[in-house]
């Protein structure tokens, strides 16, 4: 065991839910920090769990000490409620875990973006998106990897009206996505948090990685894990 120190905010998504699990199985990993505001019903001899108050984020900078730090935070306008309190989950604390790790000497920072992220886009989600991963490539991280998830397959443990449109829209497009368009079809969350852990351990030149590149790393990582086995 190498006994690295994983870093993990959005662990009650449907990525960081997916993540932590490989995380905690994975032998490069001797202790897992998990940072959320509610328990999760998750126990083990590597996880130790922070309950924290994300809008006093910077108090705790003294905890984000560690190896890889993995950001799968994220909300919806809807669930936001304002396009101020999106861009503050998903521009500002991203930014801020940035800035805190680095200062903390975090060597590698995996962050979860979105399909169509540009800091220019005329849509503020994806403009917000872009933001945040033209921000984050700012810090003298050792390793900086940003996915693009599309639209994300798996149960989450909030109903969401307009995904659930989505996904049936996605089963019968899929088949069609194909050439230019194969990064909007849709993506497990299980296939995001194998590409993630696949990252951490094997870097590459890339930076920024589309959706149908998460699924070619995620077969990779199969491959890897029974190559192991």
């Amino acid at each position: 065991m190498s006994g690295k120190t994983a870093l993990l905010f959005g662990a009650t998504g449907l990525v960081g839910g997916e993540l932590l699990q490989l995380l905690l199985e994975d032998d490069d990993y001797s202790l897992v920090h998990v940072f959320t505001r509610r328990e999760i019903p998750v126990r083990h001899p590597k996880l130790k769990l922070h309950l924290i108050d994300f809008s006093k984020l910077e108090k705790y900078k003294n905890l984000i000490r560690g190896d890889h730090l993995f950001c799968c935070l994220g909300t919806t306008m809807k669930k936001a409620g304002s396009r101020a309190a999106f861009r503050e989950v998903d521009y500002h604390y991203p930014m801020l875990l940035a800035e805190m790790a680095s200062q903390n000497q975090v060597s590698k920072y995996l962050v979860v973006s979105s399909v169509g992220a540009n800091p220019n886009s005329f849509f503020f989600y994806s403009r917000v998106k872009g933001e945040m991963e033209r921000g984050i490539q700012l810090y003298p991280f050792e390793q900086i990897s940003i996915l693009r998830p599309s639209l994300l397959l798996g149960q989450r443990s909030e109903k969401r009206l307009g995904e659930d449109i989505g996904k049936t829209l996605n089963t019968l497009l899929s088949p069609f996505m194909q050439g230019p368009l194969k990064k909007y079809r849709g993506i497990a969350g299980k296939t995001v948090a194998l590409a993630m852990q696949y990252l951490a351990r094997y870097p590459q030149q890339q930076v920024v990685f589309e959706s149908h590149e998460l699924e070619l790393l995620a077969q990779e990582a199969q491959a890897a894990t029974s190559q192991k086995n």
